[in-house]
């Protein structure tokens, strides 16, 4: 079975110029056609009325962008005087499972890791999807990263494939090389184009900061998705990859 993922900082819904783009970046999401997708900085709630409003109709952002296209999920991360914000998974498949973990390293960062399970069908495996925005300090993303190490380890049996995407703040690769040899996971960029895909700005991206792991899916293809071909959205540019599901093998009492 093929499947198609892709990860998206969305900055809140605005532009790099500090723009309202929600109606733009749901066109954008439904032109990805993704079976799956991982959002960061995702608006869950807006408490103060005098603000723009977070997406047409003042639905929370996830709800807005999903509409009747994909099932979602939510995990809230930090809370501000205005509302609060976090990382959603939108999925065409059944979310059967979902839990937010905290994973702050520090007050001054709430960060958080949105571990969802998807149903892919009868014959297929169960699919584990985490979702993550990872600190802008190295020895707090070390503390992060082990924080996820230890839950997939705990909570993802090995027969089962695993996804893993988000924004990593990785741009010095260390959290890259510790993450793949710990959970034994691949970037789908790195295997298809032999480094991770640059990603910010997205109007002239040098920093590699969005990944999508993966254990146990075959990578077929991969892409990043530049602002010179979709609307400036966010300060960061999507990424998208085409999977092999493998489907479980029928038991002798079948």
């Amino acid at each position: 079975m093929r499947l198609s993922v892709a990860t998206y900082n969305i900055h809140k819904g605005v532009s790099h110029l500090r723009r309202p783009k929600m109606s733009e970046l749901r066109d954008h999401l439904r032109a990805l056609d993704a079976d799956v997708v991982f959002l960061q900085e995702v608006r869950g709630a807006q408490l103060d009325a005098s603000k723009k409003p977070a997406s047409p109709g003042n639905l929370p952002q996830y709800e807005f962008l999903a509409d009747a296209y994909w099932f979602t999920a939510y995990g809230k991360n930090a809370e501000t005087r205005h509302g609060h914000h976090g990382n959603a998974l939108l999925s065409r498949y059944p979310i059967i499972y979902q839990e937010n973990e905290d994973i702050s390293a520090h007050w001054l960062e709430q960060r958080g890791l949105l571990h969802c399970v998807l149903n892919a069908g009868r014959v297929m495996p169960r699919l584990h999807c985490l979702n993550v925005h990872l600190g802008l300090f190295e020895r707090w993303r070390r503390r992060q990263l082990s924080a996820m190490v230890a839950r997939v380890e705990a909570l993802v049996p090995s027969g089962e494939p695993l996804l893993i995407a988000g924004d990593f703040n990785d741009w010095h690769h260390k959290g890259h090389r510790y993450l793949c040899e710990a959970l034994r996971a691949i970037d789908v960029f790195t295997t298809t184009r032999g480094k991770p895909a640059r990603t910010f700005p997205s109007f002239l991206p040098f920093l590699p900061l969005d990944r999508i792991y993966v254990r146990g899916l075959d990578v077929r293809s991969a892409r990043v998705h530049y602002a010179q071909r979709a609307p400036r959205a966010s300060d960061h540019a999507a990424l998208s990859a085409e999977l092999e599901v493998v489907p479980l093998r029928p038991s002798a009492h079948e």
